[in-house]
């Protein structure tokens, strides 16, 4: 089991070219498999890790990342999943108490920011949010929700209008913008910060309410315009 102090030097940049990253799967159920294939697809190095080698039959036939046969929360098997040079990690087990172990190791030990646990327990969500771990209880567990905190630059729409012309889009909100005020987020005419989810719970936003860690954003968005929203957030507020 890996504990004790962070890494020297483990921490990643603020800023990371999210286009081809390297993401760890920790459990290749139903779940973990599927995410493992679809990050491979969208052009992610991907390494999995399950304690049953017959666990990786479930992967897509041609699967090309790396299978290790361990345990998340064993620092000999993250490292050789690759954890030093990781940008995420997605601990999928259908246990709790593994899942938020290797969650936190992954975060507070490698300094990995991108980490979501699955959760059976719903009711943990807010005390692992404030250490900075995203979770996914089953009551509402897609992979569609974990690949949205994995690549946090990326923009999800969550609805289009008819005519195809306005959208509502979620997006995690960077560290640039904690402690910030949000309204300089929007653009009249081209996208409005509607709402935000802090801690597990949503809210209509407030015209002073500035960014915690955390939080995920919506916007309602001009179609047109989703690249300039998706400069908007990533650039931070001191270039506004």
């Amino acid at each position: 089991c890996c504990s004790g102090p962070p890494i020297a030097g483990a921490l990643k940049p603020a800023k990371r070219d999210w286009t081809s990253v390297h993401v760890i799967v920790v459990g290749c159920g139903r779940v973990g498999s599927e995410l493992a294939g679809e990050l491979e697809k969208m052009g992610h190095s991907v390494s999995v890790i399950d304690k049953r080698a017959d666990a990786f039959r479930r992967l897509p036939q041609g699967f090309g990342g790396t299978k290790i046969r361990g345990f998340g929360f064993d620092r000999d098997d993250l490292i050789e999943a690759g954890i030093e040079h990781a940008d995420a990690l997605a601990a999928v087990t259908n246990g709790d108490n593994s899942n938020i172990l290797t969650a936190r190791i992954a975060r507070e030990n490698f300094g990995i920011e991108q980490v979501v646990a699955r959760i059976y327990d719903p009711r943990r969500a807010t005390i692992y949010q404030r250490l900075g771990i995203h979770t996914v209880a089953t009551v509402s567990w897609t992979t569609d929700q974990v690949l949205r905190r994995l690549l946090p630059d990326e923009a999800h729409s969550e609805w289009v209008d008819p005519s195809g012309k306005v959208c509502l889009v979620e997006h995690a909100l960077p560290d640039a913008w904690i402690g910030k005020k949000l309204s300089d987020l929007n653009q009249p005419g081209c996208f409005w910060l509607t709402s935000l989810i802090r801690l597990g719970a949503g809210g209509v936003v407030t015209p002073n309410i500035v960014g915690q860690e955390g939080d995920i954003a919506h916007f309602v968005v001009n179609v047109e315009q989703l690249d300039a929203l998706r400069k908007r957030i990533q650039s931070g507020p001191e270039h506004h």
